[in-house]
């Protein structure tokens, strides 16, 4: 497991953690008035969110389509309102419309979709995100853009062939303008990802696909910034984090 030390600033640090905290709090009412969506696979994500949108990646809540900005693609689409939430926190769009989540004609619906500022693919079924991010990557690396892609994926989701098949061709085309972060929480809809179709050792297979792999825990927010700062100084291949994290995460 990745072990840096402390590398966020205390007051940033702490600063983030109310961001998360308040995140999760949204989430949670989101769900609950809606009366139904993924409230545990939205909740582990949040702190990956949270540093790549309050830290790491280059956007502009008042320019959503500006043509500069790194692409996040939510490929388990079904931890949207965790999306939602931290778009929201942002400034992509009011607050207001967070208890809009579900509702017949609302603004934001149980997974991502392209009308929402801030949404750089519509997802929901599982395994597509990143081949839509090789496309996305292959695409700035030819337009000589600096532009990064970073793809959340859930560990369940690593059952469908099309993810395996979608990272032979990121390694073959050494697009290391990609970043895979797993959400590897354990769980899937039918129980342990272990018992429903066993992914371990998960690292070692990304490595035999050519990926450079960094394990760390998800909810570390200085392991979080180590490993994406890590991700962009690996050059010729593509990087996949293995985020250790705990399904419905709640710090205490």
């Amino acid at each position: 497991m990745f072990q840096p030390g402390a590398i966020i600033e205390e007051s940033l640090l702490n600063n983030l953690k109310s961001i998360a905290s308040r995140i999760r709090e949204n989430v949670v009412k989101m769900i609950s008035e809606a009366g139904s969506g993924h409230l545990g696979a939205s909740l582990s994500v949040v702190d990956i969110l949270v540093v790549l949108y309050f830290l790491k990646i280059k956007h502009d809540p008042r320019n959503p389509l500006w043509s500069e900005r790194d692409r996040v693609i939510l490929s388990k689409g079904h931890a949207a309102p965790a999306l939602y939430a931290v778009l929201a926190e942002c400034g992509y769009f009011p607050a207001s419309l967070l208890s809009s989540l579900r509702r017949i004609d609302g603004f934001l619906q149980g997974h991502p979709e392209a009308y929402i500022p801030g949404v750089d693919m519509v997802s929901g079924s599982l395994g597509q995100g990143l081949s839509v991010a090789n496309g996305m990557a292959l695409s700035f690396r030819l337009n000589g853009k600096s532009c990064r892609v970073y793809v959340i994926m859930g560990d369940g989701e690593l059952n469908e062939g099309q993810v395996w098949e979608a990272a032979l061709t990121a390694s073959h085309l050494m697009l290391d303008n990609i970043t895979v972060i797993i959400d590897r929480n354990g769980f899937q809809q039918e129980g342990s990802t272990e018992d429903v179709k066993r992914l371990e050792p998960l690292g070692e297979k990304w490595r035999a696909f050519g990926w450079h792999v960094v394990e760390i825990d998800g909810h570390d927010l200085n392991q979080i910034v180590a490993a994406l700062n890590e991700a962009e100084l690996t050059k010729g291949c593509p990087t996949v984090v293995i985020a250790h994290t705990i399904k419905g995460f709640q710090p205490r």
